[in-house]
């Protein structure tokens, strides 16, 4: 689950403010309903903490800022957020990037892997429903990112 995309670490590098809000600065586990099937895990949550994300994302500054993530309550966030970009790849490309992960690394384990193609299934439309733009990640890195950044000047 505690990952940075690589995407957003490149657009890090060619200088703009990046922050992964999956981590726990941003974000953090809450219980909910066991009976919910559209959770990383039974029983609980990963949501973002709101108040802080709200401040990061309405503060003023002189620079772009690219924020990475995905979490139940994140439409309570969107009035602060100018363009949702859906970074997507196909299911047997999100499976092989898991396997390749290392042990202990979430979707390292077979289990997992089951758990976010259900998720994908479920999620990823709300998602696409959600997005102003889609953006397939299959391509190098250079070039999805030079297309990330290129939505500054639409």
């Amino acid at each position: 689950m505690f990952h940075v995309s690589i995407e957003l670490v490149e657009l890090g590098a060619r200088g703009f403010d990046a922050v992964d809000l999956d981590t726990t600065e941003w974000s953090h586990w809450v219980d909910v309903d066991p009976a919910d099937t559209l959770t990383p895990a039974t029983g609980k949550d990963w949501v973002w903490r709101e108040d802080q994300v709200r401040e990061l994302l309405s503060a003023p500054r002189e620079r772009p800022l690219f924020v990475s993530g995905c979490a139940a309550n994140m439409e309570r966030l969107f009035p602060w957020i100018d363009r949702i970009v859906l970074l997507s790849a196909p299911l047997p490309t999100i499976l092989q990037r898991l396997a390749q992960r290392g042990p202990g690394a979430y979707g390292h384990s077979e289990e997992e892997r089951q758990n976010v193609m259900a998720l994908i299934l479920k999620v990823e439309p709300l998602l696409r429903g959600s997005a102003d733009l889609e953006i397939q990640t299959t391509k190098s890195l250079s070039a999805t990112a030079e297309e990330i950044a290129a939505i500054l000047g639409d």
